[in-house]
């Protein structure tokens, strides 16, 4: 009787999944694409001396709003026209707001470089201190 009740549950628990698997399987299927598309690029990136730069300025542009278009009225006509918003600024064309947004993408990455410089070098003794101190403990 007991296995009667295990097999009665399994069967409605595994009904759902039947019903249900194109789903899962589509779902499992894009995380294996995106897995793989991530090792290619890893593999790809051991031997590119440019990529961290392109991972800083990945990582920057997640960072940085998109452009969005607005219907505002035009201030001459009074008529409904389409701007383009980055950062609280109008732009006439998205190719302006584009660029805007480029700018601030490669503002944002160079941040990140200075402020690594100033981490990893600031801890640094220059080497003419380090000279000196030691003409001086000889004396």
């Amino acid at each position: 009787m007991r296995d009667l009740v295990v097999l009665a549950v399994l069967f409605v628990l595994g009904a759902p999944l039947y019903k249900y698997r194109a789903r899962i399987v589509a779902v499992l299927r894009r995380f294996d694409e995106r897995n793989a598309r991530r090792r290619f690029e890893e593999l790809r990136d051991r031997y590119d001396g440019t990529a961290h730069y392109k991972h800083t300025l990945r990582l920057a542009e997640e960072q940085v709003e998109e452009v969005t278009t607005v219907k505002v009225a035009d201030e001459r006509t009074g008529m409904p026209v389409t701007r383009y918003l980055f950062q609280g600024k109008q732009f006439v064309s998205r190719s302006e707001a584009e660029a805007a947004r480029r700018e601030a993408i490669a503002g944002k990455a160079r941040d990140f470089y200075v402020d690594l410089d100033k981490t990893f070098l600031g801890r640094r003794v220059p080497t003419h201190e380090v000279h000196s101190n030691k003409n001086e403990t000889k004396h």
